[in-house]
């Protein structure tokens, strides 16, 4: 896929320098997520969780888990567990304040590309707006799918670009002048909201993805574009 997009030009790794910015911005971040998609996220993942829900898992993994906000409704499925992973220690402090009084919900410090569980260990495992930030997404994918039990699937929650030409137009607009001027006024990391429009615009999205999870191993791969393709969900098979 080439040189990766980073947050920085430092001589970091893209994950160290993804792990800088989540950290800078942990303090402002559900707020500047809930503001910015005027909620419609919460939609998304009520959406997501819903279609893990059909699968019933009773172990759950939730990639580049944040602040916990896809964790946490992921409870309404009452599985017996629930582990998240990030490489933000500064987002996971947060995520664990509001998971305190939730004990089926595990938090941790961990790496996408290199997840430290055994094969076959969940039933599903989920990742909302994260798999961009990976700093090599075949890899990610493919340890997402090591530890998945046998006909487990992932479920994949990520921008992806509009094709109506009118929605595109208003959408990057908004992502590349809007987005990032307010951005930078409350989280005071300039570079972060100008990362972000810049991941969505060069991530391979829709037919492409798709062709990374079947290259990554997955079947029975489903591609569902919500609010006019402005995010897509994706869900493949062990």
């Amino acid at each position: 896929m080439g040189t990766p997009l980073t947050p920085y030009n430092s001589g970091e790794s893209k994950k160290e320098q993804v792990a800088t910015m989540f950290n800078n911005v942990a303090g402002t971040y559900d707020f500047l997520n809930h503001f910015f998609s005027v909620g419609i996220d919460k939609l998304w993942r009520r959406k997501l969780v819903k279609l893990i829900g059909k699968t019933k898992p009773k172990r759950i993994l939730d990639v580049a888990t944040g602040t916990a906000d896809l964790a946490i409704a992921e409870t309404k499925l009452h599985p017996e567990q629930i582990i998240g992973i990030d490489i933000s220690e500064k987002m996971l402090e947060i995520g664990k304040t509001k998971t305190r009084h939730l004990p089926n919900i595990q938090l941790q410090v961990g790496d996408s590309e290199n997840i430290q569980f055994a094969e076959n260990t969940f039933d599903a495992v989920s990742v909302s707006f994260g798999v961009r930030n990976f700093e090599n997404v075949n890899i990610g994918l493919k340890e997402m799918r090591r530890v998945l039990k046998p006909g487990g699937k992932v479920f994949i929650l990520e921008f992806s670009k509009p094709n109506n030409w009118l929605i595109q137009k208003l959408y990057y607009f908004y992502f590349c002048n809007v987005l990032p001027f307010i951005g930078k006024l409350v989280s005071k990391d300039a570079r972060a909201y100008t990362y972000l429009p810049e991941s969505v615009r060069i991530f391979p999205d829709g037919k492409k993805f798709v062709e990374l999870l079947q290259y990554a191993g997955y079947k029975n791969i489903e591609c569902i574009p919500l609010t006019f393709g402005i995010s897509t969900i994706y869900i493949a098979e062990k």
